[in-house]
């Protein structure tokens, strides 16, 4: 069966699957959603429930319904928000892995049934582990199997030394990479506002106060486990960063943006995923960027490398 063009099937109806259907419903870009749930009366609350938004004016009749996994057959795109997420005192991706591992290998094994066509946006943590393990354990291909990884933090840090500088976030050009997680880097080298390079932004900016690195890096990991403190969980930010992925698919955007991929060589790597700078079209990753990195990106590389084959050795990877 062929891929219909703007079919989008959600697999998982839980806080972040709800927040992505709800957020993608406003870009009116779609013209079919399916929602996929083990439960399949919490899928059908959330269609419902969003399928009323469509009689408002602005907004899109779109197709909104409960399905199952042969409705992957011909949907361009799949987005997995399938298993546990991160709450409220437990803050380490790691110790969702092998809860995660088993509920995705269900998923996968469900979706490969049935495409290897459709574009696989995985939100489920850990993203990058989840991202190379099955990318591989199915032979999926690697162009069209990617995870949101560190868009949401780059949002999260444009934002912050946005402020700092009394600009708009989005005139910041500035990467966080590497595992969606602790071992987080920004490759400080390549930051920049409207091509001011990072070490003459506090010339030209004058921000309130000198801009910390380390401060900056920390913060920017640390703001997701605060909001779960305070919210008990974590929704529109990573909702944002996966709609962001769907409509750069859907019209063909070319747009460059920091996602989880299995590398194929990048710094001499072959055996991880983790986040880089990629070109999204609509057949997935078109091309990923290796950027020019000095020596202390260099050695921030090698630390989130060793983190992340650590954890991918606990599961056999």
């Amino acid at each position: 069966m062929s891929v219909k063009s703007g079919k989008l099937v959600i697999i998982g109806a839980g806080k972040v699957g709800n927040a992505v259907l709800d957020s993608v419903l406003r870009m009116s870009i779609i013209d079919e959603i399916v929602v996929i749930n083990r439960n399949r009366d919490k899928a059908l609350g959330a269609v419902l429930d969003a399928s009323h938004t469509t009689a408002f004016e602005y907004s899109t009749n779109t197709s909104i319904r409960v399905g199952d996994y042969p409705d992957c057959a011909d949907a361009q795109i799949i987005v997995v928000t399938a298993g546990p997420s991160i709450v409220k005192g437990e803050y380490d991706r790691s110790i969702l892995l092998k809860r995660n591992i088993e509920v995705m290998n269900g998923v996968m094994a469900n979706i490969t049934r049935y495409t290897r066509e459709a574009i696989l946006i995985i939100i489920s943590n850990p993203l990058d582990i989840l991202t190379y393990y099955f990318q591989k354990k199915y032979n999926y291909p690697v162009d069209r199997i990617f995870g949101t990884g560190t868009l949401l933090d780059t949002a999260r840090f444009n934002k912050m030394l946005g402020d700092l500088c009394s600009v708009d976030a989005k005139n910041v050009t500035g990467f966080v990479l590497g595992e969606h997680g602790e071992t987080s880097f920004i490759p400080w080298n390549t930051v920049n506002i409207v091509g001011v390079p990072f070490q003459e932004i506090e010339e030209k900016f004058h921000p309130a106060v000198p801009i910390d690195k380390e401060k900056l890096l920390n913060e920017t990991k640390m703001i997701g486990p605060e909001i779960v403190q305070l919210k008990g969980y974590t929704s529109a930010g990573v909702s944002l960063a996966a709609c962001r992925l769907i409509g750069a698919i859907v019209r063909n955007e070319h747009c460059v943006v920091p996602v989880s991929t299995v590398l194929r060589g990048q710094y001499g790597i072959d055996d991880i995923a983790m986040s880089m700078p990629c070109i999204i079209g609509s057949d997935g990753i078109l091309r990923v960027i290796e950027l020019t990195l000095d020596e202390e990106g260099k050695r921030d590389l090698e630390t989130c490398h060793a983190h992340l084959r650590e954890l991918l050795k606990s599961v056999g990877a």
